[in-house]
């Protein structure tokens, strides 16, 4: 069983690359050694993509949210998909104590814990708030997770290898 867990944008600044996006997830999920279950934390763009695409070919959805509640965060135009992909999936409700961004941060690393690779939907600039996408893509490589590195801004495919312990 292969786990490919889901790190990524919310939002492209060219929404028509979504399109390039899905069509290099869903090489990388017919490559992947069956069966599969798509980790993902079910935000909106990348996460939910991922999961649906996954769900497509079989997969199963394992969610971890970062806090319960999480709906409040959601646009209500994007409510309907969230529940219906969450109500496929074993859910996960993590108990952080902080602030939302140290439960983001706390899901997209425990994510990377339940992985064998990662995809990363990243436009490889930094994390524009704490446990933004930069933030989980090094944790994978520190924690010795490989990562799919999918820019959706030079629509490249690349293989960011773990670091292996000294």
């Amino acid at each position: 069983m292969t786990h490919i867990g889901v790190t990524g944008h919310q939002r492209l600044e060219d929404p028509a690359a979504w399109r390039w996006v899905e069509e290099a997830v869903g090489r990388e999920l017919d490559a992947a050694p069956k069966p599969l279950v798509v980790v993902t934390s079910l935000a909106i763009g990348a996460d939910q993509l991922v999961a649906r695409l996954g769900v497509s070919r079989g997969a199963t959805v394992h969610a971890v949210l970062p806090f319960a509640g999480i709906e409040r965060t959601f646009a209500v135009e994007d409510l309907p998909e969230y529940r219906r992909l969450a109500s496929q999936a074993s859910v996960e409700i993590l108990l952080t104590p902080g602030t939302d961004e140290d439960a983001y941060l706390a899901a997209g690393r425990r994510v990377v814990e339940l992985s064998d690779v990662m995809i990363a939907v990243w436009d490889a600039k930094p994390a524009k708030g704490k446990g933004g996408t930069a933030d989980i893509v090094a944790f994978a490589v520190a924690s010795g997770v490989a990562v799919v590195h999918i820019n959706p801004v030079k629509r490249t495919v690349t293989r960011l290898q773990p670091r292996l312990p000294a």
